[in-house]
């Protein structure tokens, strides 16, 4: 991923609107929601938008969660022993979860 400078003009304006849609209360339901349905394995993300992206960025915690909501022996997702680090390998588990959801 490149690294992004400062935004400007309407850049800048459109990010704010991004922002100030963030709802910090709903990132903490979600987040407790994720929790209960997964179980305390999943982990829990730091506080804030970018920490939340990074917990489900690579797909384990939502793979978890879809995998949760159906009965044992018929997981649709498979959950790979270590989290993927490459980029296509994290596109790849959330792929299985869109499928899957």
């Amino acid at each position: 991923m490149a690294n992004k400078g400062p935004a400007y003009g309407m850049s800048r304006d459109v990010q704010s609107k991004i922002e100030k849609k963030y709802d910090d209360e709903l990132e903490d339901r979600l987040v407790e929601w994720i929790v209960a349905q997964c179980g305390a394995a999943v982990g829990r993300p730091e506080r804030g938008r970018l920490g939340f992206q990074v917990w489900l960025k690579n797909g384990i915690v939502l793979s978890r969660l879809v995998n949760s909501l159906y009965p044992d022996g018929s997981k649709p997702v498979k959950i790979p022993d270590s989290p993927p680090t490459m980029v296509f390998k994290q596109m790849e588990q959330i792929a299985q979860f869109l499928k899957a959801a």
